[in-house]
This record gives C-alpha cells, structure tokens and sequence, in this order.
C-alpha cells in the first residue's frame, strides 16, 4: 500500500473529437435553409488549437458558432474551453471569428485552485506542473474532499481528474 496518493487536475480537449464534430456541425449547416446562402465554414487549425468560423455576416457567423458549440455539447466535449473571439469582416463582403481551444490550466488559475485548497485547510500538497495541478495527500479522503473543492469552484474551465492512484 502506497503512503502517499496523488491525481492530477487536467483541461483537456480531445482534439479528434473536435475534428469530428466541424464535420458533422458542416453537414448540419449545409443541410440548414437558413444558412444555405451563408457560405458558412468552419476550420479546426489542431497545431494553433483555433477554431475559424466564416460566414456572409456577423449574425450567421454566431448561428454557425452556435450550432458548433451545440455539436459539442451532445458529444461531451467541455464548452467552457473554447474562448469566442471578436467577429472581423474579411474580404468579399463576409465575416470571421477565431475561437481557441483553451487546453491545460494556465498559471493564474492553477495558483487560484491551489489556495482554494489550502483554504479548505486539506492535508493535501498541490503542486502546479506544465498546465496541469498535482494533488498529492497521505488519505484518499482527503484527496477526495480536495476534488470536492475543485469542482466545486468557478475556474472558467471544464476539469478533469486523472492518474488517481
């Protein structure tokens, strides 16, 4: 038996799934009457993690974006990790907006979930490391109570929990 058990706090997007579902999102906009003269697209740029929406106007390019984040809320994907850029005018009379796709805890909130453990006055070390935060503690207990407190927090971005051991 280990003394000493630990998870990390990861935010992860599945970059695979997201790719599959611009194309299902593609396929339900084509099929739209709505946005059938919309010239409407959607980019997925995996190495840049940016999502690029184009479409005639600013109004269509928010129902395409919608229409994206509803896809990726049927599949389970976390919404939160997108960040919705400004709509821009592009060449020939359209418009576009660039989403990135937020992946791992930046430094600022990484270090605000960490006091909120040591708030919760948790026998649990947290350790930031590389866009992730490691929960390490001698109880399971207390690890869980630090889960707890995790979830329980408006960090601005979906969490997911792993290497629990």
């Amino acid at each position: 038996m280990p003394s000493e058990f630990s998870f990390d706090a990861v935010s992860d997007v599945d970059l695979n799934q997201v790719s599959e579902v611009v194309a299902v999102a593609m396929k339900e906009i084509s099929n739209r009457y709505d946005l059938k003269d919309a010239n409407a697209s959607i980019e997925l740029d995996p190495k840049a993690k940016t999502l690029t929406v184009r479409a005639a106007d600013e109004f269509k390019v928010d129902q395409v974006y919608d229409v994206l984040l509803t896809r990726l809320a049927k599949r389970g994907l976390p919404v939160r990790n997108i960040a919705k850029g400004k709509v821009e005018s592009a060449l020939g009379a359209t418009a576009k907006m660039t989403a990135t796709i937020q992946s791992g805890i930046p430094t600022d909130k990484a270090k605000k979930m960490q006091q909120a453990i040591k708030d919760a006055k948790l026998k649990v070390n947290a350790q930031i490391q590389e866009g992730q935060l490691r929960v390490s503690g001698k109880s399971k207990d207390d690890l869980q109570a630090a889960m707890q407190v995790l979830r329980g927090g408006s960090w601005e971005l979906d969490l997911q929990f792993k290497n629990f051991r």
